[in-house]
């Protein structure tokens, strides 16, 4: 096998270098932020005929944006808008709820599809105030920015696999907007290889004054969402606590962060006592993970636009770090450059039990030219330096290696060396939802 690169080059995909992140403009990102701003609010019980003001009005802004994308692209994006009528605790009377999505269809594998979403929905103090000015500009004008953003500057290339933008509606009153496009992603069949759900991605100062514009948290869960109780039984003998295909998305995203901008892993679902639109796809068995600030500031969101004692509230654009939401964006933007361009990581198994061998079994995928087999040990919190073995085949059998003492994962190569995230070789590793996941 020939000489292998360093750890950090040797897991990231080519595709990953070349994606267009220098296409990312802070200016336009400011100028969305703005636009969004303006809206007054974005309440999701706030008006849906306004021409100016409310959430109607902001959707099909959005909607206009990924049009005018579109046309840019001679047609490449496809837009639809998954629509369904909510009502729950903070949704009193029965409401209708709109995603806009933009699908750029992949050229060789458009089932497989990555996910980069927003939400445009906003809020103040009181979460079912529809009328009061909620400016929302981080939360989430900046993720919905970013991933308007992504699509003007993806759309310029084609990818093997689909690309999913989308702008979410209702999250403030129950992650609504998440779940209703969770479903649709089931319903269409995708197989869904991420999610990257961006939710407050654009301040760097906390509200305790705490500044950190070097790092962006990414959430992922450990035991996964969707597995069934013959699934944990498994768990709990073999192992595999930490290797959901979240927590190894979670892995893999923070060997794409450059100089300006690394990931810091934070290993639990959400923010403590919170939650955020990936969680619906979690529950499908969809690998899902959330961006977030490095630090949050609380007097500027979910708060009424006030000065109390000279000091600030409110989620108003002067409290953002544009230069930063641009890294969160440029990170984002390499992420799904590299996924759509990488095969999915296989569904792995591996044979031990009372041997001094290790068997490593995997399914072959679609694009993948080879194999990639990774171990580590099974208090180490990340895959080795370097991989045990590169093969086209489907199975590796470790001399002397025995399997108590390990864990192992397999990542799928393309022909051209676009590389997928490892997938575990555990119960619950698979990038798919639990049922379709046979080995």
């Amino acid at each position: 096998m020939k000489k292998l690169l360093p750890f950090l080059l040797a897991t990231l995909p080519a595709a990953a270098f070349a994606a267009p992140d220098d296409g990312v403009s802070q200016a336009r990102l400011e100028a969305d932020i703005a636009r969004l701003v303006a809206f007054g609010t974005r309440h999701t019980l706030s008006s849906q005929d306004d021409p100016k003001r409310g959430i109607g009005a902001a959707r099909k802004w959005a909607e206009a944006e990924f049009r005018k994308t579109g046309a840019a692209c001679g047609g490449c994006l496809e837009i639809v808008l998954p629509e369904t009528v909510v009502q729950g605790d903070r949704v009193p009377s029965p409401t209708r709820l709109v995603d806009v999505v933009a699908i750029q269809r992949g050229t060789e594998r458009p089932n497989e599809v990555v996910i980069v979403q927003g939400h445009i929905d906003s809020r103040n103090s009181d979460p079912l105030d529809a009328t009061g000015t909620a400016p929302g500009a981080n939360d989430d004008g900046s993720g919905t920015a970013l991933v308007l953003e992504a699509a003007r500057v993806l759309s310029k290339q084609k990818y093997a696999g689909t690309i999913v933008y989308a702008v979410l509606s209702g999250e403030e009153q129950g992650l609504y907007g998440g779940k209703l496009l969770a479903d649709y992603a089931k319903q269409q069949g995708w197989t869904v290889k991420a999610v990257l759900n961006n939710d407050i991605v654009g301040n760097s100062r906390g509200s305790d004054g705490l500044v950190d514009d070097a790092h962006v948290r990414v959430f992922s869960e450990g035991p996964r969402d969707d597995a069934s109780e013959k699934a944990r039984d498994a768990q709990r003998s073999i192992g595999g606590e930490n290797d959901s295909p979240s927590r190894n998305l979670s892995r893999w995203l923070a060997g794409l962060g450059d100089s300006g901008l690394a990931v810091r892993q934070v290993w639990r679902a959400d923010r403590m006592g919170r939650g955020g639109d990936h969680l619906p796809f979690q529950a499908l068995g969809y690998p899902a993970v959330r961006f977030t600030v490095a630090v949050e500031n609380y007097e500027r969101q979910h708060q009424n636009v006030r000065t109390e004692a000279g000091r600030p509230f409110g989620d108003l654009p002067e409290a953002m770090d544009f230069p930063y939401l641009a890294k969160v964006t440029k990170l984002n933007v390499r992420a799904l450059a590299a996924l759509a361009g990488a095969p999915m990581p296989p569904v792995a198994k591996v044979m031990a039990a009372v041997q001094t061998f290790t068997e490593v079994a995997w399914t072959s995928v679609p694009g993948a030219a080879r194999y990639r087999v990774w171990q580590r040990r099974t208090d180490a919190p990340g895959w080795e330096l370097k991989p045990l073995a590169e093969t086209p085949e489907t199975h590796l059998r470790l001399e002397g290696v025995r399997g108590d003492d390990w864990f192992f994962g397999v990542s799928a190569v393309s022909a051209d060396g676009a590389e997928s995230p490892v997938a575990s070789a555990v119960p619950g590793g698979a990038y798919l939802p639990e049922a379709a996941a046979k080995p």
